[in-house]
């Protein structure tokens, strides 16, 4: 799933920069080519479906990268985690006793 919402977020990525390369900051761009503003896809519609599909595409980044990184947590609580293991023991282990006497040193000759 991770993966397929990876190669979507290219997509989206490709696209919207294909998008922004069209559009012209001081507002020409694509909508500079068409003269006569009457036109199926004349200079006001084009600029309007060119702000519109970047809008979009920018939205539909942002929920597939919400997307990923809800899957990653997803896939991460369900795998097993290897800092997470509890030791537990069988049989008695009691601590070593002490001995009442010291234990004698050897006399240094």
């Amino acid at each position: 799933m991770y993966t397929f919402i990876v190669i979507l977020i290219l997509i989206v990525c490709v696209l919207l920069a294909l998008v922004v390369l069209v559009q012209n900051s001081k507002g020409g761009g694509l909508a500079a080519n068409f003269s006569a503003p009457t036109q199926v896809l004349g200079a006001r519609q084009s600029a309007d479906f060119i702000e519109k599909a970047t809008w979009w595409l920018a939205g539909i980044l942002v929920f597939l990268c919400l997307a990923a990184t809800i899957s990653i947590s997803m896939s991460r609580s369900t795998a097993a985690d290897p800092m997470n293991t509890e030791v537990t023991t069988t049989g008695d282990y009691s601590p070593v006793q002490q001995n009442a006497a010291p234990v004698a040193t050897p006399d240094a000759e």
